[in-house]
């Protein structure tokens, strides 16, 4: 066979060229050619991208034409201008009534009655027989003007249409515009009515401006990375989620692009997955939006707003795209482009309107004054006599001409027609006076045109504040712009699957359900283990994974976690010298076998402790006896040890054979406390220095949160937590620290001070009382508080001193539930809080303390424990998506 396919290849090699077999190509000609072009040259010109002129696709503007064609103040049904419409959209009644119900449900050019649908619950309209429009006073006031309007044929031939509506407004921007063409699509989001009239003000005085999207959705947005809509850029919208008690979570706003019915199956599907967990979930939506969502008991309402957030459409990242139809062609531009643009086309507008306004003034008072000419002078008897037409003219412009010298233009043929068309009736009641009026009126309109014209900046500006004033009650914005935390998806998810582990022939799992039970789990898990032999892995939680033989440690992974220090001391080696190290692991390549001893042969881990807060506990090394060994036991205390790269050789603890090792002593934090900032600006805490310092937590620490409502609590300062916008302190509990509050009792209608501790720090209770008139006046958390009363002028009398209080002596420190002593019997305006009095708080005792480091040496106290030299190794970098990593960490010694 391989001789025949050389033969068949040679004697194809000495064919001629003419009887080679050759790839033909057929050209498309003829129709074909420029159809696809011309298809998608009319989808973006014609459909699906709005123009840059009037902000508007050619639906719209037909559909707004037509209704202008059939406004006459009442309503019309919807099915009825949509048939108009077909006059001149060419593309049925469905694209029109759904493009009309779009317009609708902006509320702002079309005043709608009957069922327009919801866009907070994805309702749909009623049919188009059912419902009526007309065209809202904005519109009317905004979008018209046929004397600037340029025409063009409809499609058959038929009809006039504009070719762009004279909309002297951002029209494109406040209502926003979303379409998919041929090749490229557009999405324009809306802005607020408002601002957008202010940043055209501001563009027209020369100022700078920024302009941020506001959805009819409201929601909380972040638009740190918006771009100013153009591509590339990304708006983070989120739901705005309150908490109604611990169990129950309520959405009261929704981000834009969602309805509550997407928004509840998306939450239906996380819970189905296992991502989050509620036990049922309520749909109260009507004028505004209100989902309930209910939690079974145990689990955190904190931790399920943000896992909402990661997994649901709570939160949704919205691209836009500013591609608009200018000079009959697209165009990409940003929002801040668009707003000049159409600024400046308003300006332009209303120039030409004003300049038609001088135009229809002059002839106004150049008619108005030929006409008192002519009735003054009496110039209609010279006609009396004339028999014919052309003498009548003729007689006419003859008894003008000595009286028109003041004129702006000269007389016409057309002048002298329209005054012999004035009636004998009107010339009999002619009054001198009036007629002087009107033309002294018209000439100071005539003025204020022309002031208007050289003075056209203030003149628009002018026109825009008006706008606003007329129509911007109730636009005030509804999107609350805010700066969002990133938040981790395997710190929130809810962990609903067990892992399993056989450690003997080293699988871990989620389907080793007759092995070794080791903790609860989410499948979006990573899951870190030791062997006996020294090697570590870190994967991905699965149904069934190997990872070697004799695991020793097996738990959850946590990505950049400090705090998880390991101590370990293995044999290097058979018959080798044993070492000591501790370690934390903080960012490795998944999937990957790490070796944390030096790599020879039949080396093993004699010791192994896994320490979530960095304890390091007191072990006894038993020796085997060999030789002239003089002691067979000796302690090693990890605290002496320093924390290190886990790919450092450690130190050696012995180079005799161990018999056995036995905890002597539990372990304590050796770990400097973890310093804790509030960030006010997402309203989050964090470790990463930003916002507000805190102080120095440990494990046992807690955060002091206090209310406007009077309700005081404890908590774990963890990452995931929520805090309310009527948050007043947040600080560092002492528990011996006095919390002082003045209140308004509104059943006795007096002040009242109190001074108490926090007894229960797992309970969360209100120290005011319940009455729904009682408030918060003053709260402070000073050991030495001092305020002030400022009182009421009583009528007739002299205003009563200010009085100074030292809340510390004025009333002794009680429970909580207390009442507190009135706070003075007199009336008060107003309590004053003043620098508190100086005391110093006692000097807590000194902790040992020590700060975990990557490659340092120690200095060894046990004399077993000999120190050993170490050089810089190399940082690997975890990444969630990938399997590379930049290498090991590495120190020999």
């Amino acid at each position: 066979m391989d001789l025949e396919n050389e033969n068949e290849e040679l004697h194809s090699d000495s064919m001629p060229e003419d009887h080679q077999p050759q790839e033909v190509i057929t050209k498309v000609t003829g129709m074909y050619k420029d159809w696809f072009l011309d298809y998608a040259s009319y989808v973006i010109l014609e459909r699906a991208v709005p123009a840059i002129e009037d902000g508007l696709k050619p639906v719209q503007r037909r559909i707004l034409h037509s209704m202008k064609d059939l406004d006459d103040g009442r309503y019309n049904k919807v099915a009825n201008i949509v048939g108009h419409t077909m006059q001149y959209h060419p593309h049925g009644d469905a694209s029109i009534s759904d493009a009309m119900v779009q317009i609708g449900q902006k509320d702002l050019l079309i005043d709608m009655q009957g069922n327009w649908g919801n866009i907070l619950t994805g309702d749909r309209a009623a049919a188009s027989r059912y419902i009526e429009a007309r065209l809202s006073k904005f519109a009317l006031d905004v979008v018209y003007n046929p004397k600037v309007t340029e025409w063009q044929l409809s499609y058959d031939g038929r009809k006039k249409e504009p070719i762009n509506l004279p909309v002297k407004f951002p029209l494109l921007l406040v209502q926003g515009a979303e379409g998919i063409a041929v090749g490229l699509s557009t999405k324009v989001l809306p802005h607020n009515f408002i601002e957008l009239i202010n940043a055209s003000i501001k563009h027209l005085q020369g100022k700078k401006f920024t302009l941020l999207p506001d959805f009819p959705t409201a929601g909380i947005a972040d638009f740190t990375n918006y771009n100013d809509g153009n591509r590339g850029g990304k708006a983070r919208v989120r739901a705005k989620i309150s908490q109604l008690d611990k169990n129950t979570l309520k959405i009261s706003e929704i981000p834009f692009s969602t309805t509550t019915t997407s928004l509840i199956d998306s939450i239906l599907k996380a819970n189905d997955k296992g991502k989050i967990k509620i036990k049922k979930i309520e749909d109260n939506t009507a004028a505004e939006v209100e989902i309930l969502i209910h939690l079974p008991s145990g689990i955190s309402p904190d931790k399920t707003i943000d896992a909402l957030y990661a997994f649901t459409n709570c939160e949704v990242s919205i691209s836009p795209l500013g591609c608009v139809i200018e000079d009959n062609k697209p165009n990409f531009i940003g929002v801040s482009e668009i707003l000049r643009r159409s600024t400046d086309n308003t300006v332009d507008l209303l120039k030409k309107e004003l300049e038609i306004q001088l135009g229809e003034l002059q002839e106004q008072w150049h008619f108005a004054s030929l006409e008192r000419i002519f009735i003054e002078n009496r110039i209609y008897r010279d006609i009396e006599e004339v028999e014919t037409w052309e003498g009548v003219i003729e007689a006419i412009d003859q008894g003008l001409k000595p009286h028109v010298k003041h004129l702006k233009r000269e007389v016409t043929e057309d002048d002298i027609v329209r005054l012999t068309e004035i009636r004998i009736k009107r010339i009999s009641k002619f009054d001198i006076d009036k007629a002087q009026q009107k033309i002294e009126a018209l000439e100071e309109e005539i003025a204020q045109v022309k002031h208007n014209l050289d003075h056209l900046i203030e003149f628009a500006i002018d026109y825009f504040k008006r706008l606003k004033t007329t129509y911007g009650k109730d636009k005030e914005r509804k999107t609350e712009i805010k700066i969002f935390d990133d938040i981790e998806a395997t710190k929130v998810v809810i962990r609903n699957t067990k892992l399993y582990v056989n450690r003997e022939e080293g699988f871990v799992g989620t389907s080793l359900r007759r092995d070794e039970y080791v903790t609860d789990c989410s499948d979006i898990d990573d899951v870190i283990c030791f062997t006996g032999d020294g090697k570590m892995m870190i994967t991905k939680v699965g149904s069934k994974t190997f990872i070697g033989k004799n695991i020793i440690h097996i738990a959850i992974f946590k990505k950049k976690d400090k705090r998880t220090i390991y101590n370990m001391i293995y044999q290097d080696g058979r018959g080798g010298a044993s070492y000591v190290k501790r370690f934390a692991v903080t960012s490795v390549t998944r999937d990957k076998e790490y070796d944390l001893t030096q790599g020879k042969k039949s080396s093993k881990i004699t010791y192994f402790s896994a320490n979530p807060n960095g304890e390091a506990e007191v072990v006894t090394i038993f020796l085997r006896q060999a030789g002239s060994i003089k002691k067979l036991k000796f302690d090693l205390d990890f605290a002496d040890l320093l924390i290190k790269g886990r790919g450092v050789k450690g130190n050696i603890v012995t180079k005799y054979n161990i018999k056995r090792i036995e905890l002597k002593e539990q372990g304590v934090s050796t770990l400097k406390p973890r310093k804790i900032w509030f960030d006010d600006t997402v309203q989050r805490l964090n470790v990463d220095g930003r916002g507000e310092i805190l102080g120095e937590f440990r494990g046992e620490d807690r955060l002091l949160v206090i209310d406007q409502k009077g309700i005081v609590k404890t908590i774990i300062p963890e990452m995931t937590l929520h805090f309310s916008s009527d948050m007043i302190v947040l600080e560092k509990w002492k528990p011996k620290k006095p919390i002082s509050a003045i209140y308004w009792d509104g059943e006795r209608e007096k002040y009242y001070v109190k001074r108490f501790l926090i007894e229960n720090p797992d309970r969360e209770e209100n120290f005011i009382s319940e009455h729904p008139k009682s408030f918060l006046e003053v709260v402070s958390t000073d050991f030495k508080p001092l305020i002030e009363i400022v009182f009421n002028k009583l009528r007739g009398k002299d205003q009563r001193p200010n009085e100074e209080i030292n809340i510390e002596e004025f009333i002794a420190i009680k429970g909580i539930k207390a009442q507190g002593n009135q706070l003075t019997t007199h009336k008060v305006k107003q309590v004053n809080l003043l620098e508190p009095l100086p005391y110093e708080e006692p000097e807590p005792l000194p902790v040992e303390e020590i700060e975990v480091v990557e490659e340092e040496n120690i200095s060894p106290q046990n004399g077993n424990v000999s120190q050993s030299e170490s050089k810089p190794g190399e940082t690997n970098s975890f990444d969630e998506d990938t399997n590379t990593g930049d290498g090991e960490q590495a120190s020999l010694f």
